[in-house]
């Protein structure tokens, strides 16, 4: 019998909904409740998780992405949604996401994941994984080679 309590990657669970009938996904949803999103808020849900277990505070958080504290709990608590990509990195980059929790937190989220075929995308890829300092610095990474540096919030032009 297999271990129910191990959670499973989304590679897994996509290779088994590889090989899942559609008559089947109530035995797939069953079989797999631990590893799936089940909340109204999954976001929140991930978020909290990963700040809680790196023992961060959301007040620090929000400091570090310069996003007033107000806006950054109703963003992570999804009382507000944001269309702005670059919030949602600033939070993560700030809540000290590796690159791969980061591409999963865009993906709950509902915003597309870091490509590194986009030369932005990739240089943010870069400072998830070398983690050169603060949102600050990576703002700075991003002007020295002439891109868009990461935005805060929809004030900003």
């Amino acid at each position: 019998m297999m271990e129910m309590s191990k959670k499973k990657s989304t590679s897994e669970l996509e290779e088994i909904l590889g090989k899942t009938h559609p008559n089947d996904i109530g035995e797939f949803i069953t079989d797999n409740k631990d590893s799936l999103l089940d909340s109204d808020r999954p976001f929140y849900d991930y978020y909290r998780n990963l700040v809680k277990a790196k023992k961060l505070k959301l007040q620090d958080i929000f400091l570090q992405a310069d996003i007033t504290e107000n806006y950054g709990y109703k963003l992570v608590s999804e009382e507000k949604r944001t269309r702005q990509r670059d919030v949602i990195i600033r939070l993560l980059y700030s809540g000290m996401c590796t690159l791969e929790e980061a591409q999963e937190g865009l993906k709950i989220y509902g915003m597309p994941q870091l490509y590194a075929k986009i030369p932005r995308d990739a240089l943010l890829m870069v400072c998830f994984n070398e983690r050169p300092g603060s949102v600050i610095d990576v703002n700075s990474y991003l002007s020295k080679n002439k891109m868009e540096p990461l935005r805060n919030s929809g004030l900003q032009e």
